[in-house]
């Protein structure tokens, strides 16, 4: 029993051995693997000695500097990193993964590029359009402002030139300007109010007429029906009174923004006619030093824009209220002269006010007077804004305020949605005067890259350099 021992010592001590002869056969091999294949060991033939003659000078040979063997730096614990071998010559190469920028294909980097930036803007318009939204009375009185004093200014200057001081040229102009706006607005409530019982009456009678008319019509309506429509709108104005009422409270503080607005407006036209330049010198102030030649030139073309475009919608508008007004009166429509007054006013609202205007003249032609007088009403209507979008604007408006249609339907529909009546108002002029601004200051960049391309001998002047058709005076 004592031999079984000693003979599983020795099979261990065996297999001991032979694991590490495995083990050294193993390093060997990578060795050899890593030295290459050993070099032939039979010495190279000796060189043949050279032919006689002289012997050419033999360059000093390199200095032999012997290589320096790699030190390994010891790892943690003192103990020696071990050595990592490199692939060996077999191994597939495996190609470097690209750049991820690289790889992303140009249109859809630019596209990228493009989409954050345009992201950004959206952001910024949507956050001045909130600020706008939060002070919207200000800003509207600011540009109903802006707007009377494009139209009050040349007035001023006229009687600058006539010798009066400049206080008393703004004060007797922005007088005068109110005063006649006010005694407008008198005459139109007058009028109205001064009609209304005429008005009523016609309107009832009118109403029996088209009652009439519907009964005698192919459309067969019967009187039951239209007796079940009126008992159907009287019910519905009795179940509204909560709200009808609720909308005459707001109707109330709406008087009282429109008055606080129309304050504001006055104080600010003031100021705006006495010190205008100065006001324009400080707001140049504001805008960094680089860009302040541009915006210097661009501000007197905007300014030249909205007065155009104030004083020439004033004229167009002046002439439908006049030509509207004396046809709906030849033909008989009650409250002539108010709604002539309400065909002026609404001019300023491009397209739109034209059609309220006209639509308010007919119905109340139809009311009145019956089918036939609306129609004549109708057609006066549609031949004075035929004249007035083919003749009368463009020959009085010209081209330094022209605004494609479309343009102008958009911009209305957005004024509108944003600030109501007072946003639909000053749409077309804000885009016709940023149209002038962005041309001017488009012409002004290929000015400047203009001159900074030639040297300075060959410079044109300024008066030299090409201006485009509109912009010139």
């Amino acid at each position: 029993m004592s031999t079984v021992p000693s003979l599983l010592g020795r099979l261990g001590a065996g297999l001991t051995r032979m694991g590490e002869r495995l083990d050294e056969r193993r390093a060997q091999a990578e060795v050899d693997a890593w030295a290459g294949p050993e070099p032939d060991a039979t010495p190279a033939p000796a060189p043949a000695p050279p032919a006689a003659g002289p012997r050419p000078a033999t360059p000093p040979a390199a200095p032999v500097v012997a290589a320096e063997a790699p030190v390994d730096e010891e790892g943690p614990g003192g103990q020696a990193p071990e050595h990592v071998p490199p692939p060996p010559s077999y191994a597939p190469a495996v190609a470097a993964r690209p750049d991820p920028v690289d790889a992303v294909p140009w249109s859809m980097r630019v596209a990228a590029e493009v989409g954050w930036r345009l992201l950004v803007l959206a952001g910024t318009i949507y956050v001045l359009t909130q600020i706008i939204s939060a002070v919207a009375l200000v800003v509207l009185a600011f540009v109903a402002a802006l707007l009377i004093t494009a139209l009050l200014q040349p007035t001023v200057a006229r009687l600058k030139r006539m010798g009066l001081p400049r206080g008393l040229a703004t004060a007797v102009t922005a007088v005068s300007g109110f005063v006649i706006m006010g005694l407008v607005g008198w005459f139109v409530v007058w009028q109205v109010m001064d009609n209304l019982d005429d008005l009523s009456s016609k309107v009832r009678d009118g109403i029996e007429e088209l009652k009439r008319w519907a009964l005698n019509s192919p459309f067969h309506v019967t009187e039951d029906q239209i007796n079940q429509v009126a008992k159907n709108l009287s019910d519905t104005i009795g179940a509204n009174t909560n709200e009808i009422t609720s909308a005459g409270l707001q109707g109330v503080t709406v008087l009282v923004e429109v008055l606080t607005g129309i304050l504001l407006a006055m104080f600010s036209t003031l100021f705006l006619l006495y010190d205008g330049p100065k006001i324009w010198q400080w707001v140049l102030k504001l805008v960094p030093a680089a860009a302040r030649p541009g915006v210097a030139g661009a501000g007197p073309k905007a300014w030249r824009t909205l007065t155009a475009y104030v004083r020439g919608t004033v004229i167009v508008a002046l002439i439908d209220a006049i030509c509207i007004g004396v046809g709906i009166y030849f033909l008989g429509v009650p409250m002539a002269v108010p709604l002539a007054v309400f065909i002026f006013l609404f001019a300023f609202i491009p397209l739109v006010g034209a059609v309220i205007s006209g639509a308010l003249a007919v119905v109340v032609a139809l009311v009145t007077d019956g089918v036939f007088n609306a129609l004549m009403v109708l057609v006066l209507v549609l031949a004075v804004q035929q004249i007035e979008g083919h003749v009368l604007q463009p020959f009085i408006l010209g081209r330094a305020v022209r605004v494609h249609p479309l343009a102008v339907v958009l911009s209305v529909a957005a004024g509108g949605l944003v600030a109501g009546i007072g946003g639909a108002v000053v749409a077309v002029p804000l885009v016709a005067v940023t149209n002038t601004v962005v041309g001017y200051l488009r012409q002004y960049a290929r000015e400047n890259a203009l001159r900074s391309a030639l040297p300075v001998s060959e410079a044109p002047p300024a008066e030299l350099v090409p201006v485009p058709a509109g912009d010139r005076e």
